[in-house]
């Protein structure tokens, strides 16, 4: 369907009334429903709830370019599941428009020593964690591909969890050597650029070399208010290097990691729009509306991460909204 046709919209938040439909908090639930679906319109004065519409030709300069065939959309995730969480309904419009959607993970996820507690193996070490990054990166492969993303788009560059601002400030020319994996280079086979090592100056190269690949018409990228270091940490490289590519016109950005709390309510609420993350205050945010069908498959593709699913589901399931958001600017830095 061409972006310039306005998806069918159903009533505001009707699919998560019905959801609790005789339950004993009905009442309440369908009252905080329309409640997010009003500051979502922003019908509300708060400032949370500035947004501006999007998802179609552009109506003033905060909101998303058009979605048609010539799109070529690159989605920078600093972890496997965060392409799911922020972009999904994005990623499918574009691919459904016949343009070209492609995903570029910074990291394989292989600080996670919580998913290893959870699997009950709390000292499995520097292998037991590579173990579970190539885990994650299968997750993230069935996660994309149900979105519709081909094989040529998935791109893996295998840089530390939890150390990607290190690379961008005293590790520039110096190997870092991750103290969760004890790797100094990429140590991942399926990585597009195996064994380059763990320094800032491979690192932008690399991402670089993504957007020759790719070219993309339109970027998505990790806020540098998001309070993840390594999403803060991707928003800055993407700002860099866009900016040397002549790129940085074409980047929206979203946000994760918002704020103590948020996205609030917790869980799976079908129907209800994300409302804006209290560190993207100030900021005007392009609303970017998903039909049920996206919002559906949104859901299917992040139940792959069953890795991450075991330990902060709620979290997760709480970005399977009726919108999806992203600003122009970055925005001034918060504490």
């Amino acid at each position: 369907m061409p972006e310039s046709t306005p998806p069918t919209r159903r009533p505001c938040g009707s699919r998560a009334v019905r959801s609790v439909r005789g339950s004993a908090n009905f009442a309440s639930l369908a009252m905080l429903a329309l409640a997010l679906c009003a500051a979502a319109r922003g019908e509300s004065g708060d400032a949370a709830a500035r947004v501006t519409p999007g998802g179609s030709a552009p109506a003033n300069p905060e909101a998303l370019p058009p979605i048609d065939a010539g799109t070529s959309l690159l989605v920078v995730a600093p972890h496997p599941d965060d392409e799911t969480l922020c972009c999904a309904g994005v990623i499918q419009r574009v691919l459904r428009s016949g343009g070209r959607a492609s995903v570029v993970w910074i990291t394989s996820g292989d600080a996670s020593v919580l998913d290893l507690l959870i699997e009950g193996k709390p000292f499995g070490g520097a292998g037991r964690l590579r173990e579970l990054a190539e885990k994650r990166m299968l997750e993230a492969l069935r996660a994309t591909s149900r979105l519709g993303v081909p094989a040529e788009g998935q791109l893996f560059l295998g840089y530390p969890d939890r150390g990607v601002s290190r690379l961008l400030t005293d590790h520039r020319a110096t190997p870092y050597t991750s103290r969760f994996t004890d790797a100094a280079a990429v140590p991942y086979s399926a990585a597009l650029f195996p064994a380059h090592p763990y320094t800032g100056e491979s690192l932008e190269r690399d991402f670089g070399a993504v957007l020759e690949r790719v070219r993309p018409t339109l970027i998505l990228a990790p806020s540098p208010r998001d309070t993840h270091p390594d999403h803060r940490a991707a928003g800055q490289l993407t700002i860099a290097v866009t900016a040397r590519h002549g790129l940085l016109g074409s980047t929206r950005y979203w946000i994760v990691h918002g704020g103590e709390g948020w996205p609030s309510p917790r869980g799976l609420m079908p129907g209800v729009p994300l409302t804006a993350a209290p560190r993207s205050r100030g900021l005007t945010l392009a609303v970017f509306p998903l039909e049920p069908a996206e919002e559906d498959r949104k859901l299917e593709a992040l139940r792959a991460y069953d890795t991450q699913l075991r330990t902060i589901a709620p979290f997760m399931l709480a970005f399977v909204r009726s919108t999806e958001l992203f600003a122009r600017l970055p925005g001034r830095d918060l504490p």
